[in-house]
């Protein structure tokens, strides 16, 4: 009995305790409930971007009373940023800490480290031969020789040299230019030696390669100074890029936009594939993943527009790993903001695109004459790195993540905490601002059309000298709807102020040189531009916008088709042998276009190409344009305008009534090189003419304008045109 009494009393007790630990967790639960609903939201938003942000390692949290006259704020986490909040009356500062930048140097390598990432550079090469992120000992393809791993290089040759070399611009010393607690900054400096010009030939140029790591930040800037001395020999540069090889089993899942991101087939895959009309082009035949079976990838299928070639990279979904490639600022890529590029591509690889001769053609490159001097920074830019928890839309987080940064870097341009003299701050610039207005007398008075001009200062030249302006820098905006523009933080310089309307032909040029200098603000008032017209228009084809895009561009071959366009209309030009199917939609006749019956949407084939005769025999083809004339004025002369957005190597004639007449009515001449056509662009270089008309070869009723491109021999050879137009003989009214 004694023994069951003792039982009982334990049970009872255990139900006592259970009974007990129960009320207080419900306790416990409801005063968490009641601060939550009572916490402001400033303090639940901080804890979350304390735990979740996947930009910050946050290490600790100080918790502080401050005096209660401070304003509530509440920030993301950033290095030397304080986040306020308020919680029952308490003011509460959680300072994000972050751990200083070290240096670590040995024969072989220099390695930087903030806690975040790392950073390890050869020397005194100045190669990145890895970065440690995370979980990975190197987000870098570990296999790669060392310097082919991260790298600048460029492509160059002697004028009149058709032999073309590539420089990898190795260095051979090293130094520190700056290291604190906060900072890092190293250089790797390769120097040209006229005297000595033995073994292979080296690009005459002395080049400081530069990288920044920063406290807080997660990634490192990178940037190089280039510099020809008076007196070193001539060199014409086609190509200055840098270049970074990740780790081909982790980084799969490609992202360049918001509508252009995708997983992608592997270097092996290609590789085995079978190469098209050029090697950069191939069908995936064994690929290790079936679903691209078929397709064709070709890394100009991933070019960009430099305007808006501000972030891209890859993902790698295990670990949730991005690496991007952000460019803050155009001013130091070359030849204006609608320049195409490079961006990233099957390797993987990423590329920060300086100078190339894509979509513009040689003349787009840098050439220096004997005994020039010249000197140029390209740069910084930022290599960044984000992580976060994996789910169903990882890649997703780290893409916006990605654009977020960009953002950020963007805003901080001009950086500030760079050492080099040759990179100015904002305070060492100036600005210039005015008024482009539009008149045209055939067209309504108005400012601008709906969309807005690109307004830039780039080098003194020629009218439109800026599509191949690249030894210098280059500044471009967008003017409002008003034609309102500013352009800040120009670097100081002689400049020409340049601009073009979308909507409007041609090009205009400032009449006078602009010379900025630290400081400046200059206004120029109201600024008007009188595009090239002569007569009222009586018809017009296409969208004078300086691309194809509006004409027609035909589906794809199923059987060449990238899958990355498949419902992406406005990039449907990107597929590959899209001009293939011009010799089957015209099979026994060239183009034909009747005004006012047909329309370019769906009648004007995007790109003049020449046909196959048979046995690989290329020919040139002539597009005709038939429209009639009710009377034919006898006095004046008429005008065709003719914009075309590419051309390679070819040749327009242009005959009025007479397809056969020699030499024709007006030639272009020989012209491009953008080769847009083979690289899926959809305009390269903008060319502009304007063809005088006697109304002699004109006549009532039905007239025939024949568009011959006359240059054959390759299935490239071909423009594309922007847009066309017939204006009458000029009009003028007593008080004009």
């Amino acid at each position: 009995m004694e023994k069951a009494g003792r039982r009982s009393l334990r049970h009872w007790g255990l139900l006592v305790g259970t009974l007990a630990a129960m009320l207080v967790l419900v306790v416990c639960l409801v005063g968490e409930k009641k601060y939550e609903k009572t916490t402001p939201k400033t303090t639940l938003q901080l804890r979350k971007l304390l735990r979740r942000d996947p930009r910050t390692l946050c290490q600790g949290m100080n918790i502080l009373k401050i005096p209660s006259s401070r304003r509530n704020i509440a920030r993301p986490p950033n290095p030397g940023f304080n986040m306020v909040t308020k919680n029952s009356g308490r003011r509460i500062v959680a300072r994000t800490q972050y751990r200083i930048v070290t240096m670590l140097k040995t024969p072989r390598q220099i390695t930087l480290d903030n806690g975040l990432i790392q950073l390890i550079v050869s020397r005194p090469s100045g190669d990145v031969v890895g970065i440690k992120y995370k979980r990975s000992d190197n987000l870098l393809e570990p296999n790669n020789l060392r310097n082919n791993r991260g790298y600048w290089d460029v492509v160059w040759n002697k004028p009149g040299d058709n032999i073309y070399y590539v420089d990898k611009l190795q260095a051979t010393r090293s130094r520190v230019i700056m290291a604190t607690e906060d900072q890092v900054e190293i250089s790797f400096v390769k120097t040209y030696n006229v005297s000595q010009q033995r073994g292979a030939p080296e690009v005459p140029l002395n080049v400081d390669k530069r990288y920044i790591m920063r406290r807080g930040r997660s990634g490192f800037y990178a940037y190089a100074i280039f510099e020809c001395l008076e007196g070193w020999p001539e060199v014409k540069i086609d190509q200055v890029r840098m270049v970074y090889k990740l780790q081909k089993d982790k980084f799969q899942y490609m992202a360049l936009s918001d509508t252009r991101q995708t997983f992608m087939p592997r270097a092996n895959d290609r590789k085995q594939g079978q190469q098209l009309a050029y090697p950069e082009a191939v069908r995936l035949t064994k690929p290790s993943n079936q679903a691209f079976k078929g397709q064709v990838d070709d890394k100009y299928q991933y070019s960009m527009e430099d305007k808006d070639n501000k972030v891209h990279g890859w993902i790698s979904t295990d670990p949730s790993v991005g690496f991007w490639m952000i460019t803050p600022s155009d001013e130091f890529r070359s030849a204006g903001p609608m320049k195409q590029g490079l961006t990233s591509h099957v390797g993987p690889t990423t590329l920060s695109m300086f100078v190339s001769t894509h979509y513009a053609g040689k003349r787009a490159g840098i050439e220096l004459k004997k005994g020039e001097a010249w000197k140029k920074v390209f740069g910084p830019v930022f290599v960044y790195l984000n992580s976060a928890p994996r789910s169903k839309n990882t890649t997703g987080t780290l893409w916006n993540d990605a654009k977020e940064q960009m953002i950020e870097e963007v805003k901080r341009w001009p950086y500030n905490f760079t050492q080099s003299k040759d990179l100015p701050s904002s305070d060492q610039r100036g600005s210039i601002c005015g008024r482009l207005i539009v008149h045209d007398r055939y067209m309504n008075d108005s400012l601008l059309s709906e969309s807005s001009a690109y307004v830039g200062l780039a080098a003194p030249g020629e009218v439109g000298s800026w599509q191949t302006e690249s030894k210098g820098y280059q500044f471009w905006t967008r003017a409002d709807k008003q034609g309102y523009f500013l352009i800040k933080d120009v670097r100081p310089g002689n400049y020409s102020l340049y601009a073009w309307v979308p909507g409007i032909v041609g090009d205009y040029k400032y009449e006078a040189d602009i010379t900025i200098k630290p400081g400046s603000k200059i206004k120029l008032g109201n600024l008007t531009y009188e595009p090239p017209r002569n007569g009222p228009t009586l018809w017009e084809i296409g969208i004078p916008d300086r691309s194809a895009a509006e004409f027609y561009v035909p589906d794809p071959y199923p059987t060449l088709m990238n899958k990355l366009y498949k419902n992406n209309h406005s990039d449907k030009f990107r597929q590959y042998g899209l001009w293939k199917r011009y010799e089957e939609l015209y099979p026994h006749h060239d183009l034909i276009y009747t005004i006012g019956i047909n329309d370019y949407r769906y009648d004007w084939f995007y790109a003049h190409v020449t046909r196959n005769i048979g046995k690989q025999k290329y020919v040139g083809t002539t597009w005709q344009i038939r429209f009639k004339l009710n009377n034919v004025m006898g006095q004046g002369n008429y005008t065709v305008q003719l914009a075309l957005a590419s051309a390679t190597s070819s040749e327009i004639q242009v005959r009025f009534n007479n397809r056969s007449i020699a030499p024709p009515h007006f030639s272009t001449g020989l012209i491009g090189g953008d080769n847009a056509i083979a690289r899926h662009g959809i305009h390269g270089l903008y060319w502009f003419f304007s063809v005088n008309v006697p109304s002699s070869l004109l006549h009532e009723g039905t007239n025939t304008i024949y568009l011959t491109q006359s240059r054959g021999g390759a299935p490239f050879r071909g423009v594309m045109y922007d847009y066309i137009r017939l204006e009458g003989p000029s009009i003028r009214h007593a008080d004009t």
